[in-house]
């Protein structure tokens, strides 16, 4: 369930984090995304009691929320950076996350992004292929670097998630497979700017079963043995993120932090090296709501519609991925149940929050809330139809703070131009 709580007597507007949703609606405009700063403390705190006593470094995958103040926050908890571009390693930066402490992923790391980052003195590099090791050897050697890397192991484990975030399975884009690994550990005299000593599995977003983290975890562990009883040294494994977290109540039964932990302790009793895990959603997800308003009812000839001024472009993740959102009108008062379809104003048939919903009537002008929006929610935003960027606001204990002003319009035009320079390439 999201942060979100009614506080006081019945028939009082929500609060999150002490802060009235209602009047923060009217002051700052709708759609809005809200997070709350103690909701993701707290899971901090969760996260660093389950992995106490271990060499552990908790390194936020950037790409589930990126927003400086939620990325300053992770770094006065202490925590590191999961990045996948050169833009989060900037951001990462921006918000004072120690580079030592930046494990930089993904499959098509350009010369000039391993750059960037050889340059910031990021930590550690997650090699994803051949071709991308060489390069990484190549940009540092042309630097008069050395650059600390993990081969990223696809270990073959269906995580049992959406298709579209399953990472960890053979016919997924990433990592490599162990023999492949094998080879890069015995070629490293090859690649003398290269140190390559590590080990990276990750299997995928929004799990929500201990036994594939389990496999994984044994496997990855496994082949950190075997490396070593060769002669190879495995000084890191990097455990991926992907715990899931609830959504729709009754149905999500996350895995429990210190489960998860206990897994990956078990599998990881004889490595005597620094641990890495990279949660995103876990930490942000539950942490945040999207504020909207009705627009207008209208009724179909089959259907009834519940039109929000938030639409695919705010929150991509229903359109994406049929994804559940938990819908809650804030209008406190009692009214009847009526089915509606939840849609936005986007030109598209796929602009669509839920469909055959049963909520309280709703009026226009009713203040909406769609709950657990923290992650992959402002982060996947766009301008689609022409739509500014919603504001976003971190709240902390009846305070609040605009932690992204909305877009106006002369902003989102920014760098377009009609075509009157016209040159020969």
């Amino acid at each position: 369930m999201s942060a979100w709580a009614e506080e006081g007597p019945a028939g009082d507007r929500a609060r999150l984090d002490g802060v009235d949703l209602d009047a923060l609606a009217r002051r700052l405009g709708t759609p809005l995304h809200v997070i709350s700063a103690s909701a993701l403390r707290r899971r901090a705190a969760e996260l660093r009691a389950a992995l106490a006593g271990l060499d552990a470094l908790v390194c936020y995958a950037v790409k589930a929320n990126p927003n400086v103040a939620v990325l300053a926050l992770m770094a006065d908890e202490g925590f590191g950076a999961d990045i996948v571009s050169a833009g989060e390693l900037r951001r990462s930066l921006r918000a004072g996350i120690a580079p030592a402490r930046i494990v930089f992923s993904g499959v098509g790391k350009t010369a000039d992004e391993i750059g960037e980052a050889l340059a910031a003195g990021i930590g550690r590099f997650n090699v994803e292929s051949r071709d991308e090791l060489d390069l990484l050897q190549r940009v540092a050697r042309e630097r008069m670097q050395c650059a600390r890397a993990s081969v990223r192991v696809n270990p073959d484990v269906d995580a049992g998630t959406h298709a579209k975030i399953a990472t960890g399975k053979a016919e997924n884009k990433f990592g490599v497979e162990p023999a492949e690994a094998w080879r890069w550990f015995d070629e490293r005299a090859r690649r003398p700017n290269v140190v390559l000593d590590g080990l990276h599995a990750h299997i995928g977003s929004q799990v929500l079963d201990l036994a594939p983290f389990r496999h994984a975890f044994e496997r990855i562990a496994g082949f950190a043995g075997e490396l070593a009883r060769a002669g190879h040294m495995v000084a890191c494994i990097d455990a991926g993120g992907g715990l899931g977290v609830c959504y729709r109540e009754g149905h999500d039964i996350p895995v429990d932090v210190a489960d998860h932990a206990r897994a990956l302790r078990h599998a990881m009793r004889g490595f005597d090296g620094q641990l890495i895990v990279e949660p995103g959603r876990w930490l942000v997800a539950e942490a945040g709501v999207l504020l909207t308003r009705v627009i207008r009812v209208k009724h179909g000839a089959q259907r009834r519609f519940l039109v929000l001024d938030a639409a695919m472009n705010d929150l991509l993740r229903p359109s994406l991925y049929d994804a559940w959102h938990a819908i809650e009108p804030l209008h406190g008062r009692e009214r009847e149940r009526i089915v509606y379809d939840v849609v936005g104003p986007v030109c598209e048939t796929g602009d669509t929050f839920a469909r055959g919903r049963e909520l309280p009537r709703c009026e226009e002008g009713d203040l909406v809330m769609i709950e657990t929006t923290g992650a992959y929610g402002a982060s996947m935003a766009s301008t689609y139809n022409s739509r500014p960027l919603a504001a976003e606001a971190m709240l902390e204990r009846g305070r609040y703070a605009v932690i992204r002003r909305r877009q106006g319009f002369e902003e989102m035009l920014a760098g377009e131009q009609p075509a009157r320079d016209w040159q020969v390439a």
